[in-house]
């Protein structure tokens, strides 16, 4: 991967809204960030592969990253798809362990690369470091298990109007969204099978949403909100 030495003012702010780091000291963060780098990727560029050692983990910074391993029959079971202020790789970094997954750039994106020594650098000097590390990721596995919970609640057009009122937030444009990655990794994100994501697509035009090729229109917001079950409070800044 390409790197840069430098993060700027926006990456910073991905950084913060990472769920990781959001109950962590700003200075603490910030020495971490010096001691880190900023990785370039294209989209398709493996940024680990299953089995590697695990010796850091990542934010991602910009564009898309999906983690996923090999079948038996050597086809992709996508894990999951991450976005801006999302991060990866932590908990088993933390282990020493080996990389369970394989990470892939599944657009141009920029990933903030926290190295396993640089991190135990600063939890040397930051005594209060790892306990809110450890709180954070406590935090962060209880959000996911909820979310998971409300996910499985929701039929398969509710999942997918859930995920494009959550882009819908960072593209504000008139309720006109691009998909940022294909159709089928979305509809691996949201747990179904291609033809159950087209066949949601075509219920939600019921409720004004059309789609042609990646781009999504979205004609009245709130009707789509009212059909998920979702109230503005509910939105979050990435899928």
């Amino acid at each position: 991967m390409a790197t840069t030495s430098k993060a700027n003012t926006a990456d910073w702010a991905a950084v913060r809204m990472c769920p990781l780091f959001q109950h962590i000291g700003e200075a603490a963060v910030r020495r971490l960030m010096e001691k880190s780098r900023v990785a370039i990727v294209e989209r398709g560029q493996v940024v680990f592969t299953q089995g590697d050692p695990a010796d850091a983990f990542f934010v991602v910074l910009e564009g898309w990253v999906k983690l996923y391993r090999l079948t038996s029959g050597g086809s992709e079971a996508v894990v999951t798809v991450l976005t801006r202020g999302e991060s990866f790789a932590e908990p088993v970094m933390f282990l020493g362990g080996r990389y369970p997954v394989i990470a892939e750039a599944a657009s141009h994106g920029r990933l903030l690369r926290i190295e396993h020594a640089a991190f135990v650098q600063c939890l040397e000097r930051e005594s209060d470091l790892a306990a809110a590390m450890l709180a954070s990721i406590g935090r962060r596995a209880g959000e996911l298990t909820q979310q998971i919970g409300a996910l499985k609640l929701l039929d398969a057009p509710r999942r997918v109007g859930e995920f494009f009122l959550r882009l819908l937030d960072d593209h504000t444009e008139g309720g006109r969204i691009a998909l940022p990655y294909e159709k089928v990794l979305i509809a691996a994100r949201l747990g179904m099978t291609p033809e159950s994501f087209s066949r949601a697509l075509a219920s939600l035009s019921k409720v004004g949403v059309n789609t042609n090729r990646e781009i999504v229109t979205i004609a009245e917001p709130d009707k789509l909100r009212a059909f998920v079950g979702m109230d503005d409070g509910a939105t979050c800044h990435s899928p």
